[in-house]
C-alpha cells in the first residue's frame, strides 16, 4: 500500500472490516481507539502512520511492555496492542491478514464460500487430522480473503499474487510459515484438480527465507516449575482440574489440545496406561499412567468435575458447562498460577507448550534415547526432537565438536 495518512489508513481499514462483517459495536470500539491514536500522531506532528510511533502510544497509554514482561497484561491492554498490529498489517499488505475475530467469515463471495466448503470436504476425504483440516481451511480462507480484499477473482490468481500473499507471512515463526505454505500448496492443488484454476500454481508458490529451528524452546527452571504447581489450590474444583491438566502436560508431555480431548475411554485404569490418537498427527500413543498423574485425575473426577453427560474428562466450570474449545490454548490457566506464585517471567513464551518443552529437555538431560523421547512427545520424526538440545547448556557442552575428527 502506498504511503497514506493515519486518517486515510483508518478509513480504508474500516471499509475492509465492514466487508468482513464486523459488528457495529466492534467498529465503534476500533473507531474510538483510532481517534486517540490519530490525535497522538497529530501531537507529534506526524502525518503518516508508523507502527513504531503507534507502539510508543500503546506503551505510554498502559505501560504495555513492562506489564508484558511481568505477566500483568489485562485484556484491554492486549486489545489495544492488537489494534495497532492490525493497522501495521493493513498498511504493509492492504489486507487484515492476522485473524483477530475467529468467529467471523471474512469471505463475501458465494462462489468462494462454496469453494472453501468443498476444500474442507476434500481434506476430510484425504483423511487429514482434524487439526490439520481446520488449519488448512483457515489458510485457504486467508488466501481467498486476500484476493477479495484486492478485488482479484479466484480464476485470475497468478504467481505475482501468490508472492504478495506470501509476503504477509513476514515476521512469523519458521514453523508457522512452513505450515501455511504447506496448506496453501494443498489448496492450490485442490483448485487445479477441481478445475477452479487452469494452472497448477502449487509449484510456483515462493519459499520464504526463514531459519529452521533457530529459536530456542521456552523451558522452565525446576524451581519455578515447582512454584507453579505448588500455587494451585487443590482444595477447590477448578484447582483439582487445573492440577490434573498441568501434570498431564509436565509429566507425560501431552499437547494441550490432546488433554482437552481426553475422554473416559482413553484411560485404562486396570493396566495403568493412557491411550489416545494425537490430534496433530492422528498417530496412536500409549503412555504409562504415572501414579501422581492418575491420582490427580481421579481426584478431579470424584471431587471436582461438574455433573455432565459429556464424555470429555475436562470441562469448563462456568456456564455453559462444556468441554474447552479447540481454540482455547489454556494460556490463561498458566498465567493465573504464574501470578499467584509471583514468578518473574522473561520474554520467552510461557504457555502450556513450554511445559512440554521442559519435559523434553529434562529427558534429554537424563540421556534418554531420542527415539524414546520422540515417541513420548508424539513426534512424527526424530528430527524434531534434537531442537530441545538448544535449551540445555549442559547438553550443548557435551555436543562440542572435536576439531581433530573429520
Amino acid at each position: 500500500m502506498q504511503k497514506v495518512s493515519v486518517t486515510e489508513l483508518t478509513h480504508l481499514l474500516e471499509q475492509e472490516l465492514i466487508r468482513q462483517g464486523y459488528k457495529d459495536s466492534t467498529l465503534k470500539y476500533y473507531r474510538d481507539i483510532w481517534k486517540r491514536i490519530t490525535a497522538y500522531f497529530e501531537e507529534r506532528g506526524e502525518i503518516y502512520f508508523s507502527e513504531a510511533i503507534a507502539m510508543e502510544y500503546v506503551d505510554k497509554k498502559c505501560d504495555y511492555f513492562a506489564k508484558e514482561k511481568a505477566g500483568l497484561l489485562t485484556q484491554s491492554n492486549s486489545y489495544l496492542f492488537r489494534v495497532v498490529r492490525m493497522l501495521g498489517d493493513f498498511q504493509q499488505h492492504g489486507v487484515v491478514q492476522r485473524r483477530y475475530m475467529r468467529s467471523l467469515s471474512r469471505i463475501n463471495d458465494e462462489e468462494n464460500k462454496q469453494c472453501l466448503d468443498a476444500f474442507l470436504e476434500y481434506c476430510k476425504a484425504s483423511e487429514y487430522a482434524v487439526s490439520t483440516q481446520k488449519s488448512y481451511r483457515r489458510t485457504a480462507e486467508n488466501l481467498l480473503s486476500f484476493l477479495e480484499a484486492r478485488n482479484i477473482p479466484l480464476e485470475a490468481l497468478n504467481a505475482n499474487t501468490l508472492t504478495d500473499f506470501v509476503k504477509t507471512l513476514l515476521g512469523y515463526s519458521y514453523k508457522m510459515v512452513e505450515f501455511v505454505l504447506c496448506g496453501t500448496r494443498a489448496f492450490l492443488r485442490f483448485l487445479y484438480s477441481e478445475n477452479y484454476l487452469l494452472i497448477d500454481w502449487s509449484g510456483a508458490l515462493p519459499n520464504m527465507q526463514t531459519r529452521k529451528q533457530t529459536r530456542i524452546p521456552s523451558v522452565w527452571n525446576p524451581d519455578d516449575l515447582q512454584k507453579l504447581i505448588s500455587a494451585i489450590d487443590r482444595g477447590n474444583p477448578c484447582g483439582k482440574r487445573d492440577y490434573a491438566i498441568i501434570l498431564l502436560v509436565t509429566r507425560l508431555g501431552l499437547r494441550s489440545i490432546d488433554v482437552k480431548r481426553l475422554t473416559f475411554e482413553n484411560f485404562n485404569w486396570n493396566d495403568n496406561y493412557l491411550e489416545f490418537s494425537q490430534s496433530k498427527t492422528s498417530a496412536p500413543v500409549r503412555l504409562p499412567l504415572l501414579k501422581d498423574v492418575g491420582w490427580a485425575v481421579i481426584d478431579y473426577l470424584q471431587n471436582g468435575r461438574p455433573i455432565s453427560e459429556s464424555s470429555y474428562v475436562f470441562l469448563r466450570h462456568v456456564a455453559p458447562i462444556e468441554p474447552f474449545s479447540d481454540d482455547d490454548h489454556l494460556h490463561q490457566m498458566i498465567m493465573k498460577y504464574i501470578r499467584l506464585a509471583k514468578i518473574r517471567i522473561s520474554n520467552k513464551k510461557v504457555g502450556m507448550h513450554s511445559l512440554r518443552h521442559t519435559l523434553a529437555s529434562t529427558l534429554l538431560e537424563q540421556h534418554q534415547p531420542i527415539e524414546i523421547i520422540s515417541d513420548i512427545l508424539g513426534h512424527q520424526s526424530v528430527e524434531s526432537t534434537p531442537i530441545y538440545l538448544k535449551s540445555s547448556l549442559s547438553l550443548l557442552r557435551e555436543c562440542t565438536l572435536n576439531p581433530e575428527v573429520e
